[in-house]
């Protein structure tokens, strides 16, 4: 029997105390797929109590009872692979491919390098006369979002777990069903009652009271920069902590004695990964002026060799976006953009050709972007590439800073001496260096408005832990 309209609360699936509903909208067909149950204060009430109930026990379990549990968890997280790939591609439009191949195996990524690091963290330390401790938090509230939804809430659940807290999740109520079949896994892991809670709903009718209960301790957002903000400031009223990691407009500097052609194709395909949905997608490209005009085509060959359509159909790079809203507002930046004059260099406006529904954008690549420009101050969330030239290094540095966000940045060249000296001057939480594999044991998060707070291993850890000093302690 599907858990679609249940909660997830003290280790049972009840239902909802309210009556409200939302279809679940498939973005390939524009068509529901299913509907889930809309939570409201008395179920987030619920489940914020449970988990209160349930802390006390769980927070003093040892180490190798917690590391039992995640290994539990990643065993029966992996048996469920199928549905989750099957349920990532519906709600949120993945193609099968990308969905079993990065969507869900990060997931188990995450929960794997958590225990990796829970082995060995140091919980306790002497100084001195005194004792050091590092406690769990309390109470989480996990919100979460649905461009990588097993990325975020694995990055948050298994942290928690790691360090002894109880937590409430709610998964983006526009792509649940992968957060519905999360907690399948942790019931089947044996999870202890009232440790995981699941309650799924709106931002304002239950993000919103999560982030402001005076029994929640901590609050960990992955979402916009303008959701962060309210969630940060209803959290205020209680003194909680609160961690997000929120948008980004990241950078990614071509340097003069990189290979253009290499580092501008790996750029583009690197900005369009997961339909270009991707909070640290590299969307400003920075190139020398004197190879702008050969950037643009060697962009325009890259995003036209690309293929959009149908997410169950072989051979499709990029799905849908995930919402008429996030279409709508992905065509009103691509419309702004050459209103203010950036070169169009492919793509553009409406449906790629032959698709007739479906919330796809054609892959799109902009040429002679100044950095005033909407197309390059805006978060887009779609498959939409700025490039913009710059004179000098200085110059593409400066470029780079010059935003609002701070969470990723990207720094080509043929010397690593050289990329790393400029990776040092970037201000983001994150700088990559031609083209690394992705690894969930380097910290990830943001500076500036991209957020506070750092997710992944045991710097995730840290953010669900309090700092007892306890003087005396010794003889």
């Amino acid at each position: 029997m599907s858990n679609h309209q249940k909660f997830f609360i003290d280790g049972k699936w009840v239902a909802p105390t309210g009556d409200k509903t939302l279809d679940v909208i498939n973005p390939a067909t524009e068509e529901a797929f299913t509907a889930i149950a809309l939570g409201n204060a008395t179920d987030v009430e619920k489940a914020v109590m449970a988990a209160r109930g349930a802390f006390d026990s769980f927070s003093r379990t040892t180490r190798e009872e917690r590391m039992a549990l995640l290994q539990r968890i990643i065993e029966c997280y992996l048996a469920r692979e199928d549905d989750l790939v099957e349920a990532v591609s519906n709600e949120m439009g993945a193609p099968l491919a990308f969905a079993r191949e990065n969507q869900v195996p990060v997931g188990a990524s995450h929960l794997k390098s958590t225990l990796e690091a829970l082995a060995t963290f140091e919980f306790e330390e002497v100084r001195n006369k005194g004792l050091i401790v590092r406690e769990p938090i309390g109470v989480c509230a996990l919100i979460t979002p649905w461009n990588w939804p097993l990325n975020q809430i694995c990055a948050k659940v298994a942290p928690a777990i790691a360090t002894g807290c109880t937590m409430v999740l709610k998964p983006s109520e526009i792509a649940p069903v992968s957060g519905i079949i999360f907690a399948e896994i942790m019931e089947e892991a044996g999870v202890p009652a009232g440790v995981f809670n699941l309650v799924n709903g709106t931002g304002p009718d239950v993000g919103q009271v999560m982030a402001g209960h005076p029994e929640v301790d901590m609050v960990s957002f992955t979402g916009s920069t303008r959701a962060g903000i309210i969630v940060a400031k209803t959290a205020a009223d209680t003194v909680k902590r609160v961690c997000q990691e929120l948008g980004g407009k990241s950078p990614n500097i071509i340097l003069d004695d990189a290979d253009l052609e290499k580092a501008v194709a790996h750029g583009v395909r690197n900005c369009f990964d997961n339909s270009g949905q991707s909070c640290d997608a590299p969307t400003r490209m920075l190139v020398p002026e004197g190879k702008h005009d050969a950037a643009l085509e060697i962009a325009r060959v890259t995003a036209e060799s690309l293929k959009t359509g149908d997410p169950r159909a072989e051979g499709t790079d990029l799905g849908p976006v995930v919402s008429k809203v996030q279409y709508d507002k992905i065509q009103g930046l691509i419309e702004a953009a050459i209103a203010e004059g950036a070169t169009l260099v492919t793509g553009g406006p409406g449906l790629p050709e032959g698709l007739s529904r479906g919330y796809y954008i054609r892959p799109t690549v902009f040429g002679n972007v100044d950095n005033e420009m909407t197309i390059a101050r805006q978060e887009v969330f779609g498959p939409v590439l700025s490039i913009l030239p710059y004179a000098n290094e200085e110059q593409a540095i400066a470029i780079a800073n010059d935003t609002e966000y701070g969470l990723g940045a990207y720094v080509q060249s043929g010397s690593l001496d050289h990329a790393r000296a400029v990776a040092k001057r970037i201000r983001a939480g994150n700088v990559s260096i031609n083209g690394p594999t992705w690894d969930t044991a380097i910290p990830f998060g943001g500076y500036k408005q991209s957020g506070n707070g750092r997710e992944f291993a045991d710097w995730g850890m840290h953010d669900f832990l309090e700092i007892k000093g306890i003087r005396g302690y010794t003889a």
